[in-house]
């Protein structure tokens, strides 16, 4: 996946995602990139639901790109869900780290 520059992305907390707007079209290209995704959010999750392990989760809203240090709890096809209902739109999300 497209290694996305850290300096210029906000970090916040997860709360404050219920009041993005999010774009209507995917942030990814390829269908490979979106392949790449959904397996390192299933990775993520996994992670997250056997080890409690956070991950980062770089996405983008309408203002910009953000990025958020959560758990995954899960995934439909088109949002992830983190604690308490919060959900990022999968097209919104550019990557997704391990650490």
């Amino acid at each position: 996946m497209n290694a996305v520059l850290n300096d210029t992305i906000t970090l916040i907390e997860k709360e404050e995602i219920l009041e993005f707007t999010f774009p209507q079209g995917d942030v990814l290209v390829t269908e490979e990139q979106k392949i790449e995704r959904e397996a390192l959010i299933k990775r993520g999750m996994r992670l997250g639901n056997s080890f409690k392990r956070k991950v980062k989760i770089i996405f983008e809203d309408i203002e910009g790109l953000k990025k958020v240090e959560t758990t995954i709890w899960g995934f439909t096809d088109k949002n992830v869900i983190l604690k308490k209902t919060t959900i990022i739109p999968i097209r919104c999300i550019h990557e997704v780290k391990f650490y």
